[in-house]
C-alpha cells in the first residue's frame, strides 16, 4: 500500500448519535499523524458529486455532543452501479485521497467493500448504526443512545397504560435484529419483547398472553422489533389481539425516527472516539478493507466479508432474563 498523505471520511446510510464524535476522532487522529483530511458530504452521493471539503481541527470543534452527522448522509442508488463507482473514484483521484474511512451500517460497509475491490482503494469501516447488527463488534455507534431513548419513551407510555388498563405494543427500530427491542424491554420492565431471533415456530403473542396478562395484569407493555423482512410489526400484533382477545384494550405506539436523534450518551461518545482513533492506527499499520470494532473492550479488526455477511447472534440468556422478570 502506498504511503498515505490524504484520507477521505464520509457517513452513509441512517444517521446515528455519535457519528460526529467519530468524525472528530478520525479528523484529529489523522492530523496528529500528519495527514490531510477531506470530508465527503452526503455519503457516497457526495463522493459522486464531488461534494468534498478539507477538514481541520477547528472544523470538528464543538461537535462531540451533537447528534446526527455534520457531513450529512444519504442513500445512493447511483453508487450501486459501475458508472456511479467510477464517478466516485474520479473524485478520489482528483483530491489525491489515498484511503477512505466509511462510517455507517451494513449497506455502507458493503459499498466500501465493493468499491475497494473495483478500484483498489484502501477502505476502513466504522460501525455507525443504532441497530447494533454488525458482526464482530459488541457495540455499534449510536446503539446505546437509541436504547436509552426507547427506555425513556416506554417509561412515559407505561403511565398511560396503567391509567387505562391497556396493552401497549411499542414498535422500535432495529431492522432485522432484535437488540434494541430485547434490551429496552429488560431495561424498561416490559412484559415481553417480540424479536426476529425468537420467532421460530413459537407464537410469541400467544406466549405473552398466556404467561402474563391472563393471570393478573390488566396493563402491559410489549416491545416489538420493526422487522421489515416479514412485515410483522406492532400493528400486525395489535390487529391479532383485537381479533383473538377482544376483551383487552390495545394501543400501538411506533417510536419511529426519534430513536435516531438526540445527544449521544457518554458511552457512544467514548466508543466513537476510540474507533475513530483506531481507524487511523489501522491505516498506519497497513490494514485495509476491515471494520474496526470492539470485542471484550478491546479494539479488533474484522474483515468486511465477516462484518457484513455473518449474522450477529443475540444472547439467548437475555430472552430468559426477560421471561423470568416479567412474571
Amino acid at each position: 500500500m502506498k504511503e498515505i498523505k490524504t484520507i477521505g471520511v464520509l457517513t452513509s446510510g441512517g444517521d446515528a448519535p455519535g457519528m460526529n464524535a467519530c468524525i472528530r476522532a478520525v479528523t484529529r487522529a489523522a492530523i496528529y499523524q500528519g495527514w490531510k483530511v477531506m470530508g465527503i458530504y452526503r455519503g457516497y452521493e457526495g463522493l459522486i458529486a464531488d461534494d468534498v471539503k478539507e477538514l481541520t481541527t477547528e472544523s470538528v470543534s464543538n461537535t462531540i455532543q451533537r447528534g446526527g452527522t455534520i457531513l450529512k448522509t444519504a442513500r445512493s442508488a447511483e453508487f450501486m452501479t459501475p458508472e456511479g463507482k467510477k464517478k466516485a473514484y474520479d473524485t478520489i483521484v482528483k483530491h489525491s485521497i489515498d484511503a477512505l474511512i466509511v462510517i455507517g451500517g451494513n449497506g455502507s460497509l458493503s459499498g466500501a467493500q465493493d468499491f475497494a475491490k473495483m478500484f483498489d482503494v484502501p477502505c476502513i469501516g466504522l460501525p455507525g448504526t443504532i441497530d447494533n447488527d454488525l458482526y464482530g463488534t459488541d457495540m455499534t455507534i449510536g446503539y446505546d443512545t437509541a436504547l436509552n431513548t426507547i427506555v425513556e419513551c416506554v417509561d412515559k407510555i407505561r403511565d398511560t397504560a396503567n391509567s387505562h388498563d391497556r396493552i401497549f405494543l411499542v414498535e422500535c427500530m432495529g431492522r432485522d435484529a432484535g437488540f434494541l427491542a430485547q434490551n429496552s424491554a429488560i431495561a424498561s420492565g416490559a412484559e415481553a419483547a417480540i424479536i426476529p431471533e425468537d420467532r421460530s415456530n413459537v407464537d410469541q403473542l400467544e406466549k405473552f398472553i398466556g404467561r402474563g396478562i391472563r393471570k393478573s395484569k390488566n396493563s402491559s407493555i410489549v416491545i416489538v422489533s420493526e422487522s421489515p423482512k416479514d412485515g410483522k410489526g406492532a400493528q400486525y400484533y395489535a390487529d391479532r389481539v383485537r381479533e383473538e382477545y377482544p376483551q383487552y384494550d390495545v394501543r400501538v405506539s411506533i417510536l419511529g425516527h426519534l430513536q435516531r436523534g438526540g445527544t449521544p450518551t457518554a458511552t457512544d461518545r467514548i466508543l466513537a472516539s476510540r474507533l475513530g482513533v483506531a481507524a487511523i492506527g489501522a491505516l498506519n499499520e497497513g490494514q485495509r478493507n476491515v471494520m474496526i470494532g470492539v470485542s471484550n473492550d478491546k479494539i479488533v479488526y474484522v474483515p468486511f466479508s465477516r462484518a457484513i455477511k455473518m449474522d450477529k447472534p443475540i444472547d439467548k440468556e437475555l430472552i430468559d432474563v426477560l421471561g423470568i422478570l416479567s412474571i
